[in-house]
C-alpha cells in the first residue's frame, strides 16, 4: 500500500464541483483583484473565527509583517516568538527591522514557554508572538499575564491553526491580531499562497486595508506607506467554497488522530498530547521516536510517507546566525528536532489506510 504524507488532489476530487463553480464565477466576473470575492470570503472567515473583521492578505508570511506594521513595529523595538518554528515565522519580522528574540518551548504542547517568555522580556519588548503549532493552541492565558504586566502586545501566528480553540473561543477571536495562512496543505488551504489577519479592532482593521494596498486611502491616494500584499480573487472565492467543510474536515483529523492514539501502541513512541486548555485540529500529528532516520526509512520501505516539521529551529540556521545564540540554548525545542516525525493525516485518508500505518509502525523494530 502507498500511502503519501499528503494528497492535496483527492480533496480536489471530492470537491471539485464546488471549486471549479468558484473559480469560473471570478473568470465570468472579469475582476480579479480586491473585489466581491474577497470582501465575502473577508466576511465569512471572520464569521468562522468569531472576530468582527478579517483582512486578506498574499500569504500567512505577510499577514505577520502587516500585523506588526499595524501596529508601528520598527528598528529598535524586539519581537518574541519561538525558536520550533517553520521560518516564515521569523521572515514575517525581518522586514519591519526588528529585532528577533527567539524563546524555548513546553516540552508537552510544543508551544511556547512562559517561563522562558519571561526571562527574554525588556524595556524594548513590543511584541509577543506565540505560534499555534501543528493545530495546538498556545497557553494564552500565561502569555498574556506576562505580557500585561509591561503593556506588551501580544500577536498570534496561526498558520497552522484554523478551528483551533482556546478556553472554548475559536483563534482568531482573541488577541489584537491573528495571523493565517492559507497554503494548499493547510486545513483551510487555496491553491496558491494565501493569507488573512483577523482583529476585532476597527482601527486596527482599517489601518490593516490601507497597509495590504500600498498605503492607500483611496485609489492614488497614500496616507501612510505600505506594501502589495493582496490576497487575490480567485483565491478567496475557493476558500469560500471550501469553508463550509472546515469542521467536517478538523473532526476527520481528530478521529484520525485519536485511531493513531489508541491503536499504536509501540513503546517507543510518544503520541502528541491535547492540552487542558485547547481543541486541537491536529493539521499535523508529531510523535516523538528514538532513531528517527531508521524508522523513517522503515516507514518509506513499507510506503509510508513522513516528514519532520522541524528539523532545524531557528536559532541553528544558517540565515539567522546573526541572531548569536548557540547550540544548547533552547534545550527543549533542541532535544524535540532531534525525535519528531509527522505521520499522514488529512481529511481523505481511508480507514484501511490509517490502519495500515498503525500495522506498520507497531511492526517497527528499533534494534
Amino acid at each position: 500500500m502507498k500511502i503519501p504524507f499528503g494528497n492535496l488532489q483527492r480533496q480536489y476530487q471530492l470537491y471539485r464541483n464546488q471549486v471549479d463553480n468558484a473559480i469560473q464565477s471570478v473568470l465570468d466576473s472579469g475582476w480579479f483583484v480586491l473585489g466581491k470575492k474577497v470582501e465575502e470570503f473577508e466576511y465569512q472567515f471572520a464569521l468562522y473565527c468569531g472576530a468582527k473583521y478579517a483582512v486578506g492578505v498574499a500569504s500567512g508570511t505577510e499577514a505577520i509583517q502587516l500585523a506588526l506594521m499595524a501596529v508601528g513595529v520598527k528598528s529598535g523595538d524586539e519581537v518574541i516568538t519561538v525558536t520550533n518554528t517553520c521560518v516564515p515565522t521569523v521572515s514575517g519580522i525581518y522586514p519591519t527591522g526588528a529585532t528577533i528574540v527567539l524563546c524555548d518551548v513546553d516540552e508537552r504542547s510544543f508551544t511556547m514557554s512562559s517561563d522562558d517568555l519571561e526571562k527574554k522580556v525588556t524595556s524594548q519588548t513590543k511584541v509577543i508572538l506565540p505560534v499555534h503549532l501543528y493545530g495546538q493552541s498556545a497557553q494564552l492565558d500565561e502569555i498574556y499575564y506576562i505580557a500585561e504586566k509591561d503593556g506588551i502586545i501580544v500577536i498570534e501566528d496561526a498558520a497552522q491553526a484554523h478551528g483551533t480553540e482556546y478556553n472554548e473561543k475559536r483563534i482568531g477571536s482573541i488577541s489584537l491580531m491573528t495571523c493565517f495562512s492559507f497554503y494548499p496543505s493547510k486545513n483551510l488551504g487555496c491553491y496558491g499562497d494565501g493569507g488573512a489577519i483577523t482583529t476585532n479592532d476597527k482601527k486596527t482593521y482599517e489601518r490593516l486595508l490601507q497597509l495590504r494596498n500600498y498605503g492607500q486611502e483611496k485609489r492614488y491616494y497614500h496616507s501612510i506607506k505600505g506594501i502589495n500584499s493582496r490576497l487575490d480573487e480567485l483565491q478567496a472565492s475557493i476558500l469560500t467554497s471550501k469553508m463550509p467543510f472546515l469542521d467536517e474536515w478538523n473532526e476527520r483529523r481528530r478521529i484520525i488522530a485519536n485511531i493513531y492514539r489508541t491503536k499504536i501502541i509501540h513503546p517507543d513512541i510518544i503520541h502528541p498530547k491535547e492540552m487542558e486548555w485547547g481543541k486541537h485540529v491536529y493539521h499535523l500529528y508529531v510523535i516523538q521516536v528514538r532513531e528517527r532516520d531508521k524508522f523513517q526509512n522503515f516507514l518509506s520501505e513499507h510506503g509510508i510517507g513522513t516528514m519532520i516539521h522541524y528539523p532545524v529551529p531557528v536559532h541553528l540556521q544558517e540565515s539567522y546566525k546573526n541572531l548569536g545564540y548557540q547550540q544548547k540554548d533552547f534545550p527543549v525545542a533542541e532535544h524535540l528536532a532531534r525525535k519528531i516525525i509527522s505521520l499522514p493525516i488529512y481529511p481523505e485518508l481511508t480507514e484501511d489506510e490509517v490502519n495500515y500505518v498503525c500495522d506498520i509502525v507497531n511492526n517497527y523494530t528499533s534494534v
